[in-house]
């Protein structure tokens, strides 16, 4: 028989397959030497109190065969000559997806991509990295696999209402991506291995006849009775199809500057903004697993952490264990930072974004405040209005940063009273760092919510609030600070009929995984209403 038997284990025992089948044999009531196999169904840590549990829920085969976890198996027909193409702007977690349903549906997909593919991608990283020099179209956000490439793949989310997380997670595996995914209860591929994933996804296009067309900005459509008749690039390259997916990112601004011009509805978005906070990873450890050393049968260890100042939310974002923090910028002028991990998680420092929402009343407080932002004409109506706040942050974190990307820092106990550091600890961060009043580069509200966010967070998490731990300035870019809407139905554009904004940069998604379920969606809606599916209640679904 197949049984599935959750047990209680010291990290020790984890991973000790002899132990594990005695603990199942003893729940069942029979001799270890009747589990013949078992695979693990759901993995997680307990590290509440000093002894540390892993809660393991493991499927056995019992007096009979071993059968193995079940897999899914994935078709994707050859659809070179289709007769319905889908033109997807983005080749991002969403416009991947969206692509591969697409295969699967039948349709041909052309993938657009202003960046280039990862292998050439990372020689721009380097170059940004060492010298200072960032390339608009190939960099840490734009590129193959879109800003989750290189900055972690992290795949937990909380968005399970949104699609079938199950499936993305093992379409990463069926890619080459480890099946602990599929049972870890925060699973993690790993930025050094998330490019090999993605090469294998694009594979798999070109192999079943869809198109990537890379290093092709969109600058412009062809608009003609409501609906998109091509869309146009830099190189004066056109594309034609049924559908046109947008799936640009949330740092596309030229995107929604575009869309603006044109006079094609967008929306201002609320988005959070702050900094990275980094501290040495052993301090983490000492401080979640209640020790000096950390075991060696346990991971790096996270911290999730959140509190309300001032009627504010103040919260950690994206935490990298054993990570680097890296520059995250899109343009020259303009500093952003980011946090990623190896898949070992094995560097010495733990980073976190911790941030606060910023909405279109801090927006209009912080535009008008002379002593910030000399007091610069706004339309509280823009829908630019939030991009607009967050490029002058980023703007003045590049100013006080002093240029090539070296970024604006203070130590984590100076920053909270509003000190600037005489000097800085070691950091991850390449480019390098220089000491500042962050009170320059962050809006009041957003500096004052910080100090007393990070306050608390050190009582808390005894140790947390120290010198010895870093912040960097600015984590700007955790979500898009425009949403690109949809009709009623959650499916096109409400103006533009065969326009479908999607993922991240429409405001549809927060992270690798709910962008790749956006994605599956919307190719999922074109494959229903261009007659490929016929079943009401896949539609209806769908449109759910």
């Amino acid at each position: 028989m197949q049984k599935n038997v959750t047990l209680r284990l010291a990290p020790t025992e984890s991973n000790n397959v002899d132990a594990i089948k005695r603990y199942v044999a003893a729940y069942a009531g029979v001799d270890s030497s009747k589990v013949s196999g078992y695979y693990t169904v759901k993995k997680s840590l307990d590290a509440r109190s000093r002894q540390i549990w892993v809660n393991l829920t493991v499927s056995a085969s019992i007096d009979e065969p071993f059968v193995g976890r079940p897999t899914i198996e994935f078709h994707f027909p050859d659809v070179r000559n289709a007769l319905k193409k889908t033109v997807i702007v983005g080749a991002g977690p969403a416009g991947l997806f969206a692509a591969l349903k697409l295969i699967e549906s039948g349709i041909k997909p052309i993938i657009v991509e202003r960046g280039k593919d990862v292998k050439s991608r990372r020689r721009d990283l380097a170059i940004l990295n060492k010298e200072g020099i960032i390339h608009p179209d190939s960099n840490y956000c734009f590129g193959e696999g879109g800003a989750g490439t290189y900055s972690d793949g992290k795949l937990y989310t909380r968005s399970r209402k949104r699609g079938n997380t199950d499936r993305i997670l093992n379409l990463f595996v069926h890619f080459g991506a480890d099946e602990s995914i599929l049972y870890d209860a925060h699973p993690h591929i790993g930025t050094n291995k998330l490019p090999q994933i993605i090469t294998a996804m694009r594979e798999q296009i070109l192999s079943s006849g869809g198109e990537i067309h890379f290093e092709q900005r969109l600058v412009d459509f062809t608009i003609e009775n409501g609906k998109i008749k091509n869309a146009i690039c830099a190189s004066q390259q056109k594309f034609e199809a049924d559908h046109f997916i947008l799936a640009t990112g949330h740092s596309a601004r030229d995107i929604f500057e575009l869309l603006h011009r044109k006079k094609i509805r967008i929306e201002a978005k609320p988005f959070a903004l702050g900094v990275r906070v980094e501290h040495p990873q052993a301090l983490i450890d000492s401080i979640q697993y209640h020790c000096f050393t950390r075991n060696q049968h346990l991971p790096p260890a996270s911290y999730s952490l959140v509190e309300q100042v001032n009627e504010k939310g103040v919260f950690s974002f994206c935490m990298c264990p054993g990570g680097i923090i890296a520059p995250a910028s899109t343009r020259d002028g303009e500093l952003v930072v980011n946090g990623w991990s190896p898949s070992k998680r094995n560097n010495p420092y733990a980073n976190s974004g911790i941030v606060v929402e910023a909405g279109i009343k801090d927006a209009l407080l912080t535009f008008t405040d002379k002593r910030f932002s000399q007091g610069k004409r706004i339309d509280e109506n823009d829908p630019l209005l939030l991009m607009k706040l967050q490029q002058l942050v980023e703007e003045k974190a590049f100013r006080e940063g002093g240029g090539k990307f070296a970024a604006p820092a203070s130590r984590l106990e100076d920053f909270t009273r509003g000190k600037t550091s005489s000097e800085l600890p070691s950091c991850s961060y390449i480019p390098g760092l220089n000491p500042a009043s962050l009170d320059r580069v962050l809006p009041p509200f957003i500096m004052e919510r910080l100090q007393g966010g990070i306050k608390a967070f050190g009582k808390k998490m005894k140790g947390y609030l120290t010198n010895d731990a870093i912040v960097v300035a600015t984590e700007s870019r955790t979500s898009s600070p425009v949403r690109i809407p949809r009709d009623d139905q959650g499916l096109h554009h409400p103006e533009i009929t065969n326009l479908y904004p999607c993922g991240e940069g429409a405001g549809y998604a927060g992270g690798i995984v709910s962008a790749a379920m956006d994605g599956e969606k919307i190719a999922e809606l074109i494959a229903a209403f261009s007659g490929y599916f016929q079943d009401t209640q896949l539609i209806n679904q769908t449109q759910r």
